[in-house]
């Protein structure tokens, strides 16, 4: 089951399944799991999602990357949303977790334990209750985000659950989806009915960044290439740059980005284009979990080059210094107002 090299993505296939007893009462429970058994791929049972045993390795290492190629098949238990704020005001539930092996990512410390991709097919008990948060907010509009907790694009193929749920917020007056993703796994989703309720934003950056930092995702020109179909297909875009990062020739490369999608969607109207801007951070207890679990990444977590600032949940981050940072917010914010002039920056952070 281990995979020597972390090649791009165009999308996830797991090499081992788990699958809870209860899921397999759910239509889409039944599917996956004909769909496992003709493709061969391994099964085994479990009886919940938060607690899963049995992923081979016999180093640390390798049962996290083995992990990572694990799918487990659940049930969706507490029906209470959280919040997702400012972005939305809910996270729907949808999935856990994500194939990608970005070196940054923030999923390395809250999902450190349980790095395996877990999916829920209780999608219509899910629906109902983002139901009943809209019918709660009336007549304000309720925004839901389905990828906080990780990348359902890269599974659409099997679930079809995106599709669900931008199709069920297109029914909806005062319903509005959104999520990101950093693979290409859209094709799907281009003949969804979404009447302009579902915003698809990509996390995009340098073809340098996703080369060394974003192992197992989607290439540079994949997912440029996948914007301009979901552009094509009317759906409301943002795009999501993120982490900034400083490195050897960085600003060069941040120009290439931003013209190459310019030459890609720049001809198309493409109503309330948002760009986000983040640059790279990363906490004490990050740094050490990537360490053991990249110790070849480039990643530049040196602290001499950051300053501090104290996050929202109780600890510091380190984020670049503010000479540093208001040099990539200036030069972002001139380029995407060069080649973007409708768009919005919302934020930079």
């Amino acid at each position: 089951m281990e995979r020597k090299g972390l090649k791009p993505l165009d999308r996830f296939d797991p090499d081992l399944v788990f699958f809870e007893p209860q899921a397999l009462e759910y239509p889409l429970g039944k599917q996956l799991y004909a769909h496992f058994e003709k493709v061969g791929t391994p099964i085994k049972m479990t009886t919940s999602h938060n607690r899963v045993t049995g992923i081979p390795g016999d180093t640390d290492a390798k049962k996290y990357r083995n992990a990572k190629r694990t799918l487990v098949v659940g049930l969706r238990k507490t029906m209470e949303f959280d919040t997702s704020k400012p972005s939305a005001e809910y996270a729907i539930p949808l999935a856990t977790g994500c194939a990608g092996h970005c070196h940054y990512c923030y999923l390395q410390t809250t999902l450190s334990s349980k790095p395996y991709v877990r999916v829920y097919v209780n999608l219509d008990e899910i629906l109902e209750r983002a139901a009943s948060y809209i019918e709660e907010r009336n007549p304000e509009v309720t925004r839901f985000e389905a990828a906080c907790t990780g990348d359902p694009v890269s599974f659409e193929h099997l679930t079809g659950a995106l599709k669900r749920y931008i199709e069920y917020m297109g029914e909806q007056p005062n319903g509005r989806l959104r999520f990101v993703t950093k693979f290409n796994n859209i094709d799907s989703l281009l003949d969804a009915k979404h009447n302009g309720h579902t915003r698809i934003r990509f996390s995009i950056n340098t073809a340098y960044v996703i080369r060394n930092f974003e192992p197992a995702t989607s290439g540079f020109e994949e997912r440029i290439e996948a914007a301009g179909k979901v552009a094509e297909a009317g759906y409301p875009l943002g795009f999501i740059i993120a982490p900034i990062i400083i490195y050897e020739g960085w600003q060069d490369d941040y120009k290439e980005l931003i013209i190459r999608l310019h030459e890609r969607i720049g001809h198309l109207v493409i109503p309330e284009l948002e760009f986000e801007l983040i640059q790279h951070r990363f906490t004490k207890v990050a740094k050490n979990t990537i360490e053991k679990r990249y110790p070849k990444s480039k990643l530049d977590m040196n602290e001499e080059n950051r300053q501090m600032k104290w996050g929202r949940y109780g600890r510091f981050k380190y984020v670049y210094k503010k000479d540093d940072a208001a040099e990539m917010q200036k030069m972002l914010r001139e380029l995407i107002g060069h080649y973007f002039p409708s768009a919005e920056v919302a934020y930079f952070v």
